[in-house]
C-alpha cells in the first residue's frame, strides 16, 4: 500500500497525483487515503465521479461517517466550479488539516473539458498554497490519453504511482501550463454573426441571445441561464473591457453520449472585448461580496454554464461559454 502524504501542522500543502491502474487498484489507494484521514480525525471530501463513489462507499462500508460525498460528474462538468467547492470545504474546517479527493479528469470528457480540468488543476496549486491541506487526485491510466497523464505529472509536485510516492520533475508552475491550456478556439461549422454593443445597449444584447435561445431546444429555466451569463459577460466588457465587446451565438449537434458539456448538443455564445484577466483565479473562487473588480460577474457565469473556455491575450478578452441541452 502507498504511504499517502498528507498535511502537517505546519501548514504545507500537498497536491499528489495517483495513476491507478482498475478497479481494485483504485479503491485500494482511494479507501486507504479516505480510512487514514478518518482515523486522524481529519474531515474528508470525496468528489469523484459517481460510479468511483460507489465502489468507495462498499469497500468502506459503515466507516463513512465525517466523509462529504460528492459526484463529480455533476460538481465538476464545468471544471471552472471545481475549486470553489474544494476552498469551501476546507473554509468549513479552518484550523484542521483538509483531506479531499478530486477527480476532475474521466474518460469520456471532451477536449475543450480536459483542458479547462487540466487549468484547474494548476490553479489548485495556486489558490491552497500555505493551507493545512491534501488534495488527491486519481487518474485512470488505463482510460485516459497520455497526454493527459503527462500533464498531471506537470500540474502535480508529487506522485503516485506503482506502489511509490515521489516528487514529479515534470512539475511546472500554474503561468505556464494555463498558458498551454490556450489552444485557439475552434470556429463554428458555417460560421455565425457577430453583434457589437457598447455602453446603453445592454438591454440589446440580453434580447439577442433570448431570441437566439427560444429558436432552440433549451428548456425556459436553461434559457434563463444563458441569457443571464450572456448579460453578466456583456456587462463585464461595459465595466472592464473597454466598454464595448460583441457578441455571437450558435447551436451545436449532439455527439454522443458520454461526449461532454462540450461537445453535446446544446448553445455556445461567444463574447469578446478588449479586457484583460488580471486573475487567473477571477470566478473560479467565490468572491467577497464587495468584489468590485469583475469577479462576481465570472462567479456568475461559471455557476449558470456547462463549460467556459476564457481566452486572455495582449489583443483582449475572450468568453465561451457553453449550456448543454439535456
Amino acid at each position: 500500500m502507498i504511504n499517502l502524504p498528507a498535511s502537517g501542522a505546519s501548514g504545507a500543502f500537498v497536491h499528489p497525483a495517483l495513476f491507478y491502474r482498475g478497479p481494485a487498484d483504485y479503491v485500494a489507494a482511494v479507501g486507504g487515503f479516505v480510512r487514514a484521514a478518518l482515523a486522524a480525525d481529519e474531515p474528508v471530501l470525496v468528489a469523484v465521479p459517481g460510479p468511483r463513489l460507489d465502489a468507495l462507499r462498499e469497500d468502506l462500508g459503515v466507516t463513512t461517517t465525517g466523509v462529504t460525498w460528492t459526484d463529480m460528474t455533476h460538481l465538476g462538468r464545468n471544471p471552472g466550479r471545481i475549486l470553489a467547492a474544494l476552498q469551501d470545504f476546507a473554509d468549513r474546517h479552518a484550523g484542521r488539516p483538509a483531506r479531499i479527493v478530486g477527480e476532475p479528469i474521466w474518460p469520456g470528457r471532451s477536449r475543450a473539458e480536459v483542458l479547462e480540468a487540466t487549468r484547474h488543476e494548476a490553479l489548485i496549486n495556486t489558490a491552497f498554497a500555505g493551507r493545512q491541506a491534501t488534495i488527491l487526485c486519481p487518474y485512470d491510466v488505463l482510460g485516459l490519453p497520455a497526454a493527459v497523464v503527462s500533464d498531471a505529472r506537470r500540474t502535480h509536485p508529487t506522485l503516485l504511482e506503482d506502489g511509490k510516492a515521489l516528487l514529479s520533475p515534470d512539475y511546472t508552475d500554474a503561468p505556464t501550463v494555463c498558458a498551454d491550456c490556450d489552444d485557439p478556439l475552434p470556429e463554428p461549422d458555417g460560421g455565425a454573426p457577430w453583434l457589437s454593443y457598447a455602453h446603453g445597449q445592454l438591454s440589446e444584447v440580453r434580447a439577442y441571445a433570448d431570441a437566439f435561445a427560444r429558436g432552440t431546444a433549451l428548456s425556459a429555466a436553461r434559457r434563463g441561464d444563458l441569457v443571464l451569463a450572456v448579460a453578466e459577460a456583456a456587462a463585464n466588457s461595459l465595466a472592464h473591457g473597454g466598454g464595448s465587446g460583441a457578441i455571437r451565438l450558435w447551436s451545436t449537434p449532439g455527439s454522443g453520449a458520454g461526449a461532454g458539456a462540450g461537445a453535446g448538443a446544446g448553445v455556445v455564445a461567444e463574447i469578446r472585448d478588449g479586457g484583460h484577466l488580471a486573475d487567473p483565479l477571477a470566478g473560479r473562487r467565490r468572491p467577497a461580496l464587495a468584489s468590485a473588480d469583475g469577479g462576481r460577474g465570472l462567479w456568475m457565469i461559471h455557476q449558470l454554464c456547462d463549460l467556459v473556455e476564457i481566452r486572455a491575450s495582449d489583443g483582449g478578452f475572450t468568453l465561451r461559454l457553453h449550456m448543454t441541452i439535456f
